[in-house]
């Protein structure tokens, strides 16, 4: 008789090597951000345990957590799900691109700052 431990299982192979991919970039990412597991695990709310089973892919990363452990390891949640190429292009997605993402996650006062000096700086290059 198996013992169920109430996580979701997954029943596909796509979905092991999914999740042990993406542990694999968290365990990464944490490492090179010198984090512990304890220290995620705080700032999730979560059992130290818990990101440790996400880090082995044995449990499936909920979406809540993805959006802090992105900014955690300061990167994009597309980046952390792997996904930082660009469909029909090669290479990962230019520095500009990831600014431009990073500025619409700010408030809508500090974008329009950001707007205006980059209007201003155009502005001053193309005379």
């Amino acid at each position: 008789m198996a013992v169920s431990t109430g996580w979701p299982s997954m029943k596909t192979k796509d979905e092991q090597i999914y999740f042990k991919e993406l542990g694999a970039r968290i365990a990464r990412s944490r490492k090179a951000r010198h984090l512990t597991q304890q220290a995620v695990a705080d700032q999730l709310g979560i059992a130290q345990q818990t990101v440790a089973h996400y880090e082995a892919g044995r449990m499936r990363v909920p979406a809540f957590a993805l959006s802090p452990l992105a900014e955690m390891f300061g990167l994009t949640v597309d980046e952390l799900l792997g996904q930082e190429m660009k469909p029909g292009k090669r290479g990962p997605m230019p520095k500009l691109q990831k600014q431009i993402e990073r500025i619409s996650q700010l408030p809508r006062t500090t974008q329009q700052v950001v707007i205006n000096m980059l209007d201003g700086v155009i502005a001053q290059a193309s005379h």
